[in-house]
Parts: C-alpha cells; sequence; structure tokens
C-alpha cells in the first residue's frame, strides 16, 4: 500500500514540477502556479474542508476523490514554494520516535 501512494506521489510531483512554465491555457496545473502561493493556499484550504465534510458523511469513495485533490494541491504548494518532498521527509524523518507530545513541545511558541 505505502510503495503504491509513494509512487503515484512521485508520479504526481514530477508532473507538477513539469508544468512550470507550461502554458496556463492548456494546463490546470500551470495555471495555478501561476496565480501564486496565496491562490494554490487557498485552494488547498477549500480541498481540506471538503475532505472533511466527507469524512464527517462517511461515504469513502468521495472521501478518497477529495483526498487526492487535497494532496495534489498540497504538492502544487510546495512546488510554488520550491520545497521538495525530501524536505518534508527529513522532517518527518526527524520526528520519528518521538512522541507527539514532547515534539509540539519542542516547537515552542510560534
Amino acid at each position: 500500500m505505502a510503495d503504491e501512494l509513494g509512487e503515484a506521489l512521485a508520479r504526481l510531483w514530477d508532473v507538477i514540477r513539469s508544468r512550470r512554465g507550461a502554458d496556463p491555457q492548456t494546463s490546470y496545473t500551470a495555471r495555478l502556479l501561476a496565480k501564486g502561493r496565496a491562490a494554490i493556499a487557498q485552494k488547498l484550504g477549500e480541498e481540506a474542508l471538503e475532505t472533511v465534510i466527507e469524512a464527517v458523511r462517511g461515504d469513502r469513495a468521495r472521501l478518497a476523490q477529495e483526498s487526492a485533490d487535497l494532496l495534489y494541491h498540497l504538492l502544487a504548494l510546495w512546488a510554488a514554494c520550491d520545497l521538495d518532498p525530501a524536505d518534508i521527509a527529513a522532517e518527518l524523518k526527524r520526528r520519528e520516535g518521538v512522541s507527539g507530545i514532547e515534539e509540539k513541545r519542542g516547537r515552542g511558541k510560534r
């Protein structure tokens, strides 16, 4: 399962990166990236809310669809912010073996 998801996300990441600078008239991703971080972040928030709604409703098929949209828009935001999935993987690795309570305590106040 994890391998399938990881491979799918890696392919999606490659597609998103390949659309940087592409024609916004022919690519939704290029259009989204051209709008900038704020617009992508707003869309990510909308997709997060739709995902939550479907989780509460209990519609597994719609939850899967909205989750895919959410992950797509998260990756698009990373691309717009020049953040690589390797950066996220490094942060997750850093947190391995650390309880969530301890990890949050270690962040300090923002």
